[in-house]
């Protein structure tokens, strides 16, 4: 296991207030300091990530999770536009979505998704996400960020 890192930046892309609500309330319960930025659409999203506009001073994020379903821009464009752009295509995508369809996984990891996972019903298998994330990505695995 590789020592404790800093706190990791999470672009949360994610059209649903109440999910929203959930994921931020899991990752505050692990204790860990992980901060989230949500965005609501897939535009929005590739602003941030391009800090762009409003997001000018938005920090570089060491990982992106990101609902399918979306306004304007939907998750699988999103994939597609971070996973093609020379500066964005290393950075970690975790598709978090109500999805079980199987074209959703298979084209997901197909536009280089670097996880899928199906979003659960409550708010003790959200933190569970929440811990197995963190785990991974703040302690075993090396992010292109160097944390």
């Amino acid at each position: 296991m590789k020592p404790q890192s800093e706190a990791l930046e999470i672009l949360l892309v994610e059209d649903n207030p109440a999910d929203v609500d959930l994921i931020l309330e899991s990752f505050a319960e692990t204790g860990n300091g992980t901060r989230l930025h949500p965005v609501r659409d897939g535009e929005d999203a590739m602003r941030f990530l391009r800090q762009e506009g409003e997001y000018g001073e938005a920090v570089r994020p060491d990982l992106v999770l990101l609902d399918l379903n979306l306004p304007r821009m939907d998750g699988r464009e999103v994939l597609e536009a971070i996973k093609s752009d020379p500066e964005l295509k290393v950075l970690p995508v975790i598709v978090l979505t109500s999805s079980q369809a199987r074209k959703d996984i298979t084209t997901s990891y197909q536009l280089h998704a670097n996880c899928y996972i199906t979003k659960p019903l409550g708010l003790s298998q959200f933190y569970r996400i929440a811990e197995a994330v963190e785990g991974f990505w703040q302690h075993v695995a090396v992010l292109p960020s160097g944390r």
